[in-house]
């Protein structure tokens, strides 16, 4: 059953979205595929705002069990938690990699942009690929209602949080962190 009002801005967590196993498969299938700099909505780039390497699902050949998993997490989440209409996933999930090298982070933001698809993003996935102990800061946090949270580090732990929710990535001062993030489609807020 859809909740009616008020909309739940808490985050929704998954402590185990995915197996060690899982985790290790989709980290092996994004090795295969191409990188690129991480850039914003639109493709703009600012290594102030933001320093990751990012690969696209849609570029992984047998990447397709993930992506249905993900829209398992999504449903589960909206229906148990959120309510919101959900349409689709325009967007192919996006695998980051925060490196310690280059002080890898994200700056605070929110997931909803200009362009014609970030503009109909509604909820944000983000899955743990990386153990917590193979790298430090790195932080996923959200700012839900006025006080900052931070998301499970355990491997495979999954978070769900509207995508209108300021969040970032504190830097990763040691090792590498790695997530993997999708957006769930809908029509405009009202």
């Amino acid at each position: 059953m859809v909740p009616e009002c008020p909309i739940l801005l808490a985050p929704y967590a998954i402590a185990d979205a995915f197996s060690q196993t899982d985790c290790a498969r989709i980290l092996a299938l994004a090795a295969e595929a191409p990188s690129r700099a991480g850039g914003l909505v639109g493709g703009v780039a600012n290594a102030d705002l933001r320093r990751a390497e990012l690969v696209w699902l849609d570029d992984c050949a047998g990447a397709e069990w993930v992506s249905d998993r993900l829209a398992q997490i999504v449903a589960q989440a909206n229906r148990e938690h959120f309510g919101f209409q959900i349409e689709d996933f325009a967007e192919s999930a996006q695998l980051a990699r925060y490196g310690a090298e280059a002080l890898g982070h994200f700056s605070w933001h929110s997931d909803i942009g200009a362009g014609p698809v970030a503009q109909r993003r509604k909820l944000t996935l983000v899955v743990q690929l990386s153990a917590p102990q193979h790298y430090d800061g790195g932080g996923l946090e959200i700012w839900p209602d006025g006080s900052r949270q931070e998301a499970a580090r355990t491997l495979g732990a999954a978070v769900v949080f509207p995508s209108f929710t300021l969040h970032r990535v504190t830097p990763v001062t040691r090792g590498m962190r790695q997530s993997l993030t999708i957006w769930a489609h809908g029509p405009a807020f009202r």
